[in-house]
């Protein structure tokens, strides 16, 4: 069975939508798997739930940015790493569309499934404590993805195929028989492509193709200025290349 892997679609619903259309293309894709982060730093996070929450065929884990959001809307503590954030994060708060509360309370931090007997995993990074609160940084620091680093990562998990974001760059390593995937972010790259995978797994192993597909990004600029999200100028520079 085919399936698609995709992380990091920061309120870009522009990006996300090319992305689906190549799949559905396709025609032989039987599952997506969304690894979190669906909002921040974009302007349409409310257009990014709603083409996620509406679509059958994928499973989704929570991101650290829609778990700081939703500490936001529930007075809860919220981490001090992600002070420079805050504001950011609370004018999504603001605006998310109260009918997405529920589902991204619901959202777990990790997925397993089995392919021709083969086990993958799938999460948004690698956790110092699963059960810890947002507020209290469940999440280990992020790595170089390489031969020495992903195994010593996620150390411990049994899977044969790890899937997972945060990290931005494109990572896939092959180390010890195991297959470490990123796919990189799809929302937040310096010119107009949206990246993602497709797997599918083989006899001789998890086949891994990755992909890019291009979408015009200007109207989603334009949201940045119409809905004035805050630190926008710097958010276009870092996230989006400063591109026009």
């Amino acid at each position: 069975m085919k399936f698609a892997v995709l992380t990091d679609v920061h309120g870009n619903a522009a990006a996300l939508s090319a992305v689906l259309k190549e799949i559905d293309r396709m025609g032989d894709v039987k599952r997506i798997y969304c690894l979190g982060d669906l909002v921040g730093i974009g302007p349409e996070h409310n257009e990014v739930l709603e083409l996620v929450t509406k679509r059958q065929d994928m499973r989704t884990v929570s991101g650290n940015h829609d778990e700081a959001v939703l500490a936001l809307i529930h007075g809860e503590k919220y981490p001090e790493s992600y002070l420079h954030a805050k504001e950011h994060h609370q004018w999504v708060a603001d605006t998310l569309d109260p009918e997405y509360v529920a589902w991204l309370e619901a959202l777990p931090r990790t997925l397993r499934g089995s392919f021709s007997g083969s086990e993958a995993y799938f999460t948004h990074y690698a956790y110092r404590d699963e059960e810890a609160l947002i507020g209290d940084e469940p999440l280990a620091s992020a790595v170089d993805g390489t031969e020495e680093s992903l195994p010593q990562l996620f150390e411990g998990e049994d899977a044969t195929l790890i899937c997972f974001g945060h990290h931005h760059p494109v990572q896939h390593i092959e180390a010890d028989g195991v297959t470490y995937l990123n796919p990189g972010a799809l929302g937040c790259q310096p010119t107009a492509v949206a990246p993602y995978a497709i797997v599918e797994k083989r006899s001789s192993g998890w086949d891994v193709e990755l992909l890019e597909a291009p979408y015009d990004d200007t109207e989603f600029l334009k949201k940045y200025e119409e809905r004035d999200v805050p630190s926008k100028a710097l958010l276009r520079r870092l996230f989006h290349g400063d591109r026009k």
